[in-house]
């Protein structure tokens, strides 16, 4: 017998940096965290992610076995999740898994997005009923699929007392808007750490820059800061969502290549820390005045970008969601499990505001387990 408050939520972002998953329990559509799990992502199946998604000739073979690989990956996360706290598979009425995305295209006469990850597989592995393939419902009615998890962030933190955004800093950024009038809207403002991910790797071999240190030895060089602004997307009206298709190492060396002029690796990081923050504010100032700024995911242990976001939103308080009682690191996999509580009670998700939906509906398919 489930217990019809307990759910699981799964993912993977941007990074590639880990399987985020989280143990939920319920209250009045309220979520509360009970256990947290971060599942490993070995060098090669990270590699294996990189190239489908820089991939111009795909590899059916590869994105097949891949999509199983990281289906059990997921799968052993969850279990060891369930391991950890001690609670029984038999305890959980479903996991929401958005799965790890390979590409998205939510633009064009035919838009698309693809996640893999399969839900056939986590099912199977876990006897535990999972709900996927969120984003693509979305799609058909006309959203862009992403971002989604601002649909959690109007449940749960919401004011009627002040102007909010939330802000998701993890490859990609995203905010969500949430006005004290009850009004509400979202899009990704841009990169978040995949550019600076990205350069570090390559001069460093570090995966990630540790509290933006590197960064902080260098110098922001501001004609390559301009340029690296007047990119299309960033002037482009929401709802409108990004990634790896657009800002990815081959963007940047594009724009590197384009100038023609040497720049120190440190100063190319600060400049890119200074990018990211540049175009997360630039957004907020285009279309809100907030009391508080939330910061979540990996971003927000970044103490030199978000010192960058203190000093360029001077009005504004700016501080991570541990405030409003949600640990920055897990509120996305939280989404997830958000989201597989509302499509097993069959309930609409409205995204209207969020995606440029044109009607709530019904997200993600039921794996039965």
């Amino acid at each position: 017998m489930t217990n019809s408050n307990f759910f699981i939520g799964l993912i993977s972002g941007t990074s590639i940096d880990g399987i985020d998953a989280v143990l939920v329990q319920f209250e009045n559509d309220q979520p509360k965290l009970i256990a947290t799990h971060c599942g490993e992502i070995d060098a090669n199946l990270r590699n294996r992610i990189l190239n489908l998604c820089s991939s111009t000739n795909l590899d059916f073979k590869s994105l097949g076995e891949t999509d199983v690989i990281f289906g059990r990956a997921f799968a052993q996360a969850a279990k060891d999740l369930l391991t950890s706290s001690g609670v029984d598979a038999q305890a959980i009425t479903a996991i929401g898994s958005h799965g790890q995305t390979i590409f998205h295209q939510p633009t064009g006469e035919q838009p698309f997005t693809l996640q893999i990850g399969d839900a056939n597989t986590i099912a199977e592995l876990t006897d535990i009923t999972t709900v996927a393939d969120f984003r693509r419902r979305d799609m058909v009615v006309g959203g862009e699929g992403a971002p989604l998890a601002p649909v959690m962030h109007r449940n749960c933190f919401s004011s009627a007392e002040e102007n909010r955004v939330i802000l998701n800093i993890g490859g990609i950024s995203n905010i969500t808007v949430l006005n004290q009038d009850g009004s509400a809207f979202a899009f990704d403002t841009g990169p978040g750490n995949v550019l600076m991910d990205y350069w570090i790797d390559k001069h460093k071999q570090q995966a990630y820059d540790v509290n933006g240190d590197w960064a902080k030895t260098g110098n922001t060089n501001q004609t390559l800061l301009a340029q690296l602004m007047t990119e299309e997307y960033l002037a482009l009206s929401h709802p409108k969502s990004t990634g790896r298709e657009l800002f990815s190492g081959r963007w940047l060396e594009s724009q590197l290549e384009s100038r023609g002029k040497e720049i120190s690796a440190e100063d190319v990081q600060a400049t890119l820390l200074e990018f990211t923050a540049s175009t997360i504010t630039n957004s907020i100032n285009s279309c809100s005045q907030p009391n508080r700024l939330f910061v979540c995911g990996g971003g927000a242990h970044n103490t030199g970008l978000m010192l960058k976001l203190n000093e360029l939103l001077s009005n504004c308080d700016v501080t991570s969601t541990a405030a409003l009682g949600f640990d920055p690191d897990w509120v996305e996999a939280v989404a997830f499990a958000w989201m597989a509580k509302q499509t097993m009670a069959g309930k609409s998700i409205d995204t209207t505001t969020f995606t440029g939906a044109s009607k709530a509906t019904i997200l993600g398919g039921i794996y039965q387990a």
